[in-house]
């Protein structure tokens, strides 16, 4: 018989919301929502003894083990049979599979003390896988980067899902431990110094998180509950999550629950929300305001940034929740990328099927951060998007590329492998000197030679074969890629070799330097140019010169104005030059500022698009003018 000392539940603190295990002075208190068994124990690990837990309300279980610690392990043992990993487990030091550890948060000794936090103006954005980032393949080794990031002009680090998952890497949108932070990175204290480090240096760092599905392999939470996941709405990667029926209130707190612990544990600056069009949810205020709200809260003092992924288009994303939004921050425009990928490529197949990549869509994109705004939508066959008002810049955000366009291509190849040099720079150009908040994939800034596949690590058997499978059905939206030649080099995406060639060479950051400098040179731009920092799409106009040029004209204080041409095309002779916009502001002319033409970025040489002549714009440039005196 085990002492009453050792276990007690009498004392557990009246309301605490807390899930896990919680180090305390009396020892641990364990606590989980769990209304499917009939009893829930705690086996430590190397005795197998157990630990009943105390049902309260709403199917939560509760308990104290004064005899536990930091540093032990355990798992729930449910109806005395089957034991799991905790749902809310810090850290699963052997996997999702295996026991969890019990962590003291508190050991951390934090050093950014004052931090305000981010806010969503004058940010520019790194998405980064860290698996992938460096050789090493954890917080560690990314700290390391940290100094070239800053150098580079980046003010806000994404890291892509770490929650935990099963086998050696994963993309991170097949996690399944929510609440911890995958081993094969680091522990806990791992990604902590990673946020310390990055805001030294006053780089704010985001989490990309996953809340509209689980993944397919190390999922445990229908043995807690069954009220955890519907088939009420579909869902295109397994069962939906239930935000709106019965039991829903739980399920609720355990997603806004796991929202607030990563920004008030980990001192994140914000949450980036996979895919919330995926969401499905009819109470009458929607999880994400509901998530929003309390991310907030949590976050004290410090202001965070929320982003969601939306391949809807839902504006309201973005609007206050007392205007009937849903309090978000920012939204991705897959608009411009599909606009933008179109126009490099020239291919216009699959879910690019709606775009021409014309220089009115690319400033349309601009003026207006969505192209499609309820517009009837070819592809889908039904209308796409909403209404873009007063929404600001910054509330958009911009690219060229991210972890799914790059991947969903055959050879998972970078944009500037498919196009012209002259003209992906151009694109960079507009890309970083829009006043939509711009984000970059890592290894971009420097043209990087390496593919980003989408893998996994499953072992052989049917979900790797079903996953392999899979792929190829998605890829065959595209017709050249549903082709039986290319079906057949579509890659095992459980081959550890797809794995090994999506690590990125962080020594191509100085053999090419001409796109590093290309990069930095342009966000040194966004920074200080005054007029491009005020982020003002309202005072941003634009006409089209031909068929593959345009200009954006940025309207400054008493005619302090800029003026960007981009030529994606051949070379061509605008004269004359009826179109008002090239007109000067009174009292002034136009200067030369800067050219993508530059020698230093990998261009021909400048030769200056405006002369006594007339204009002539060269191709595959980008060229950026300030209005001055006289």
């Amino acid at each position: 018989m085990r002492k009453k000392e050792e276990f007690d539940c009498s004392s557990q603190p009246v309301g605490t919301a807390h899930l896990g295990a919680r180090v305390s002075q009396e020892g641990v208190w364990f606590r989980c929502w769990a209304p499917k068994p009939a009893t829930v124990e705690v086996i430590l690990e190397g005795n197998k003894q157990g630990h009943p837990l105390t049902r309260g309300a709403n199917g939560y279980w509760s308990g104290l083990i004064r005899n536990a610690s930091a540093g032990m392990t355990y798992r729930y043992r449910l109806d005395g049979e089957q034991c799991y990993p905790d749902p809310c487990s810090r850290f699963q030091p052997q996997g999702p599979h295996g026991p969890s550890l019990i962590v003291d948060p508190g050991t951390y000794a934090w050093r950014d003390h004052g931090w305000p936090g981010v806010r969503m103006h004058g940010q520019v954005i790194y998405e980064m896988h860290v698996g992938t980032f460096t050789p090493g393949g954890t917080f560690d080794s990314a700290i390391t980067q940290l100094d070239a990031l800053q150098d580079l002009g980046i003010t806000v680090i994404e890291i892509m899902p770490v929650a935990e998952f099963p086998g050696r890497w994963n993309w991170g949108y097949d996690g399944v431990g929510l609440y911890a932070p995958s081993h094969v990175y680091g522990d806990p204290q791992a990604l902590k110094r990673f946020v310390d480090e990055a805001h030294q240096r006053e780089l704010g760092v985001i989490l990309d998180v996953v809340y509209n599905h689980m993944g397919p392999d190390g999922n445990y939470l229908p043995a807690f509950s069954d009220e955890y996941f519907t088939d009420r709405y579909d869902n295109e990667w397994g069962q939906a999550i239930n935000f709106d029926g019965p039991g829903s209130r739980e399920v609720r707190t355990f997603f806004i629950g796991n929202a607030c612990y990563w920004i008030e544990e980990y001192h994140l600056d914000g949450l980036r929300l996979d895919a919330v069009h995926a969401f499905h949810d009819a109470s009458p205020i929607h999880v994400i305001a509901e998530l929003s709200m309390a991310a907030r809260k949590a976050a004290g003092t410090r202001s965070i940034i929320l982003v969601a992924e939306c391949e809807a288009q839902w504006v309201q994303i973005i609007q206050p929740i007392a205007q009937g939004g849903w309090g978000l921050d920012a939204v991705w425009s897959e608009d411009f990328h599909h606009a933008t990928r179109v126009t490099a490529t020239g291919r216009s197949e699959g879910y690019f099927t709606d775009y021409r990549g014309t220089p009115q869509e690319l400033i349309s994109c601009v003026k207006r951060g969505f192209l499609y705004q309820g517009q009837r939508y070819q592809w889908q066959e039904k209308p796409r998007g909403t209404v873009v008002s007063h929404e600001p810049a910054e509330g958009f955000v911009f690219f060229l590329q991210n972890h799914d366009q790059v991947a969903n291509q055959l050879q998972a190849d970078r944009l500037h492998t498919k196009t012209s040099p002259g003209i992906c720079r151009a694109l960079t150009t507009l890309l970083l000197l829009a006043p939509q908040t711009p984000m970059l994939f890592m290894g971009q800034e420097f043209g990087a030679s390496s593919p980003f596949h989408y893998f996994v690590d499953f072992p052989p058997g049917k979900l790797a074969a079903d996953i392999h499978q899979g792929r190829k059905q998605f890829l065959a939206q595209f017709p050249s890629y549903g082709s039986p030649a290319a079906q057949a080099n579509i890659i095992d995406p459980s081959d550890p070799s797809v794995y090994e060639c999506s690590q990125l060479d962080l020594s191509e950051r100085e053999r090419h330097a001409e796109w590093y400098a290309l990069h930095r040179d342009l966000l040194r731009l966004r920074r200080e140019d005054p007029v491009i920092a005020q982020q003002a799409r309202e005072a941003v106009d634009g006409a089209v010169l031909g068929t593959q040029a345009f200009l954006l004209r940025y309207m400054g204080c008493d005619g302090d104005d800029r003026l960007l041409l981009v030529n994606l095309g051949a070379d061509l002779p605008y004269q004359p030059a009826p179109e008002p916009l090239l007109a000067p502001p009174v009292g002034r002319s136009w200067s030369f500022v800067w050219s993508s033409d530059a020698p230093c970025y990998g261009g021909p040489g400048v030769i200056e698009p405006l002369t006594e002549q007339g204009w002539r714009l060269p191709a595959g440039s980008a060229i950026l003018y300030a209005a001055a005196p006289g």
